[in-house]
């Protein structure tokens, strides 16, 4: 009996993250095909980890354009809802526009043909279909939101902050800090299940005290999956399936897309500060770690010593 490829190809939608994902970017992209990548298979894993249950709490820093947002706040909430389609998730960026653009993307996944072929239970729907929110039949939705943004009344099972601060405003302490105050006074209070409910940071580094600095500063147990562009030391990283990636110090992270030239290029343009923070995830402080010869004073003499010593 020969194999009905219609058949296989949804389960292995419905079964294989990964497998999910290249069709959602595919569709989003046409013409584009999806250059994979190991970094994939590692977002998979830690994201199944959340769907099982098994991780509340996680951080994913990664380069600019490394699909962390298609995979996290597109492609793994179509997925979660068509496994679980009473699921609530809340979905924040920095912007209103970015957060938009997210959640349209997010509804021509769930409106299309192919999804409703391999979630046939996952319906959206009649009452709620709009840039701001997509509900289903059996209550579940995806809220979209700016940080910031007013979340009065409602709350969620998972929340998925993405990109929360821009590189344009990271130097700005009032900036920063409203972003981090947003987090603390709002947004965990929008848990429904403080127990159960999961949140998942995923972004850039662009500061000491961005979101990522301020929430690991707090002393949570929080798993972070950090990969530089690139690799500053050996590690081995799980993967999806049961699998491990040995990165080796010196490698990169998508040679296929970015190989060494083009981001030492890319450093050239935004300089070691900017570079260091966005592409490698290891933010330091403004004008560098280094000891400044400003701080050095000199005696010629010793100073007087203070009476108790």
């Amino acid at each position: 009996m020969g194999v009905d490829f219609t058949q296989a190809l949804h389960v292995a939608l419905r079964n294989h993250f990964p497998s999910f994902l290249r069709k959602t970017f595919n569709d989003l992209n046409p013409g584009h095909g999806l250059v994979s990548g190991w970094h994939l298979w590692a977002i998979a894993h830690q994201l199944e980890r959340v769907r099982r249950g098994e991780c509340r709490r996680l951080i994913i820093n990664l380069p600019p354009r490394s699909l962390k947002s298609t995979a996290v706040s597109v492609a793994w909430p179509a997925y979660l809802l068509g496994h679980d389609p009473t699921t609530r998730i809340i979905c924040a960026s920095y912007s209103r526009e970015l957060a938009y653009k997210l959640s349209n993307d997010f509804r021509s996944v769930v409106g299309a043909d192919w999804y409703r072929a391999v979630f046939p239970s996952t319906r959206i729907s009649g009452f709620k279909d709009s840039q701001d929110e997509v509900e289903f039949g059996a209550r579940g939705f995806r809220l979209a939101t700016s940080v910031g943004g007013t979340l009065t009344g409602r709350g969620g099972d998972i929340v998925i902050i993405d990109d929360p601060l821009k590189p344009s405003d990271a130097l700005s302490e009032a900036q920063r800090g409203g972003v981090n105050q947003w987090f603390a006074n709002t947004l965990l209070s929008r848990l429904d299940d403080k127990r159960r409910g999961a949140i998942i940071i995923v972004m850039q580094r662009v500061h000491m005290d961005d979101l990522t600095g301020f929430v690991l500063g707090q002393g949570a147990d929080w798993t972070v999956l950090s990969l530089p562009a690139i690799a500053t030391h050996n590690e081995q990283i799980p993967l999806l399936g049961g699998g491990m990636h040995h990165r080796r110090e010196g490698d990169v992270l998508s040679p296929e897309r970015e190989p060494l030239d083009i981001l030492k290029d890319i450093r050239r343009q935004l300089g070691s500060d900017l570079f260091t923070a966005q592409y490698q995830q290891a933010p330091i402080p403004p004008g560098g770690a280094m000891i400044k010869r400003a701080w050095v004073q000199r005696w010629s003499e010793l100073p007087p010593l203070p009476e108790r010593w």
